[in-house]
């Protein structure tokens, strides 16, 4: 800084002194201008010397005084030179990369900071994530809780049905012991009440006895291997039962009568048909109630129609099932007929006499044991006589594997409680309960009392029974009568 003061006051006399030299040389020529004017030109003199002005403008305001040194400029050691200005450049690139190496450093850090971000809002996500599945669970918790209370309850529902179980079975043995009891009592009254008989029918001078029929003698051919023992009584359709011996005064009404109204649940609209063969021969293949007319006769016949066995187009005449309809009846039932068609039921005779007299019919009987095995016997024609004959029956040759009960009955006229007319002395409808074919009595008694089981007890043979099918004790579980046009 010094060296450059110096310099400075250099310049500034050399200028003071150029300015002074020059301001003489014009104040002479002005002097001289007046007589130039008037004369010629003079050339113009080279040697005088041109005037020149330095500007010297300071950094600062100069307060003192400038000084003028004739030393010349100092030799500074502060100066600047190429050296320091490459150094300083190598100063500079170096933090140029430092600070590019810090660019590189700060965009990583950015990177890490956005990576941080989807972390946390990753863990964010997971963290909802798992409470849901925690909530999942505990409501699964809380399921499988409440199941084992249900369980819980169900096992003590369980545990109170069995005991409720086991006492209605203690409850059940002493009443089966009270009821064998009972069965010896009435055994003995019974046997006391025949004496009693004897001795009153002595005592009145008739010495002849009131005579029962005929046991069935014959040995089956088939025996069901259920021989469970029981006295079941079937009940009618109000559930009451009724006595042996006894007949019901007030016979269920008909569904048979004359021009009765469209029956319920049939299977199509059509018809009436002359038979269930006429009802197949139309396309119908469902087995149902259909709605049958005989040819020549004016009463509409309700009447189920099998399509599911051997073809199809039979007309069931009589049906036994489960005892729900009682079939010790009089007469005029079994004329017009009763029951449920869809159920245990008896078509009536007069029904059977009209569809018998349109051709030539054959008769299958279907029996089914307490075992579930079904066996039938077929009769290759059939067909009954007029009211006036009774209604006698006419079967043709026997087939089947059922074996053959029902030819002892062929000829013989229909007998019931109070139209007594088979060959034995007595009744036999009133013996074996039931309207039938009786000879005397035969050889088998399809509409008798329903007892369940199979093998019954009773002083008569009132079930029903096939003689060749399980003998004269032996109830079947279920009976069909059904006829169709021979083909």
């Amino acid at each position: 800084m010094q060296g450059l003061k110096w310099s400075l006051c250099a310049l500034l006399c050399l200028s003071i002194w150029e300015e002074s030299h020059c301001r003489s040389s014009r104040e002479a020529r002005r002097t001289k201008e007046p007589s130039l004017q008037r004369s010629k030109r003079s050339p113009l003199n080279h040697d005088v010397k041109k005037c020149s002005y330095t500007f010297l403008v300071p950094e600062q305001r100069i307060t003192g005084p400038i000084c003028a040194s004739t030393k010349g400029p100092e030799p500074d050691k502060d100066r600047v030179t190429r050296m320091d200005i490459a150094d300083m450049r190598e100063v500079l690139n170096k933090q140029g990369r430092e600070i590019e190496t810090l660019q590189l450093v700060v965009d990583v850090d950015g990177n890490l900071v956005n990576e941080m971000k989807l972390l946390r809002k990753e863990s964010r996500n997971m963290n909802s994530r798992v409470t849901q599945l925690y909530m999942q669970l505990l409501h699964e918790i809380i399921r499988k809780r409440d199941n084992s209370l249900e369980l819980a309850q169900l096992e003590n529902r369980v545990l109170n049905v069995t005991s409720e179980m086991m006492r209605l079975a203690s409850r059940y043995k002493e009443l089966e012991a009270r009821y064998a009891a009972m069965a010896g009592v009435v055994n003995n009254q019974s046997i006391l009440i025949s004496q009693l008989e004897e001795q009153c029918l002595r005592t009145l001078g008739r010495g002849d006895l009131p005579v029962v029929p005929p046991l069935v003698q014959v040995v089956p051919q088939n025996i069901p291997v259920n021989s469970r023992l029981t006295n079941e009584i079937q009940r009618d359709n109000n559930n009451q039962p009724f006595s042996r011996g006894s007949h019901m005064d007030t016979p269920t009404a008909s569904p048979f009568g004359i021009d009765p109204p469209p029956p319920q649940g049939t299977l199509t609209s059509d018809g009436p048909f002359r038979d269930c063969y006429q009802v197949r021969q139309a396309g119908h293949t469902t087995s149902g109630m259909y709605l049958l007319k005989a040819d020549g006769s004016d009463r509409l016949i309700q009447a189920w129609c099998e399509h599911g066995l051997d073809n199809g187009g039979w007309t069931v005449l009589q049906r036994r099932r489960d005892g729900s309809v009682n079939f010790f009846r009089n007469w005029e039932n079994y004329k017009r007929g009763f029951g449920n068609i869809d159920g245990e039921h008896w078509i009536g005779l007069e029904n059977i006499y009209n569809l018998g007299k349109q051709g030539d019919y054959k008769m299958m009987i279907e029996l089914e044991d307490w075992t579930g095995k079904k066996v039938y016997a077929e009769y290759s024609s059939f067909h009954l006589e007029s009211e006036s004959e009774g209604y006698r029956l006419r079967l043709g040759t026997y087939q089947g594997n059922a074996g053959d009960s029902f030819s002892s009955h062929n000829g013989k006229q229909f007998t019931t409680l109070d139209r007594d007319k088979d060959a034995f002395s007595g009744n036999c409808a009133h013996f074996h309960k039931g309207g039938w074919w009786y000879n005397a009595c035969g050889q088998t008694n399809l509409n008798g009392v329903w007892y369940s089981g199979g093998v019954y007890r009773s002083k008569f043979q009132d079930g029903i029974f096939w003689a060749e099918y399980g003998g004269g004790f032996y109830s079947l579980k279920s009976v069909r009568l059904m006829i169709r046009p021979i083909d």
